[in-house]
């Protein structure tokens, strides 16, 4: 079984910072590409980020330069630095797990962030 927990949401102004973090409970961290999708109200989800076990990331063209993925191997935590947000990161934010070989993903429960004006 796999679960992700996230955490870190809430309300922030505009041009304000918060940190995400995602709780994998897998047996092989390792093994993951791990990242951050996320769904606005009446919008489709949207890719975030990503990063591999090799330190390989990719981001959203609209969160470039603004946001960072990290991963803590020892403590199977997946991050999401958020900095400059803007009213437009609005959204529920998902921490997102594939398994490298078994090609199977995996969805944690959302954790709501609001960037105010």
């Amino acid at each position: 079984q796999v679960q992700l927990v996230e955490s870190g949401g809430g309300v922030v102004q505009s041009g304000g910072s918060l940190r995400l973090s995602c709780a994998a409970e897998v047996t092989i961290f390792s093994l993951y590409v791990v990242g951050w999708y996320r769904q606005a109200a009446g919008k489709e989800r949207e890719f975030v980020a990503t990063t591999t076990d090799g330190g390989g990331t990719n981001y959203g063209d609209s969160v470039k330069g603004r946001f960072t993925i990290s991963r803590d191997h020892g403590k199977k935590t997946v991050y999401l630095q958020m900095n400059s947000l803007k009213v437009e990161d609005t959204a529920v934010y998902y921490c997102y797990a594939m398994h490298i070989r078994a090609r199977e993903n995996y969805w944690g429960q959302g954790t709501q962030v609001t960037v105010s004006s």
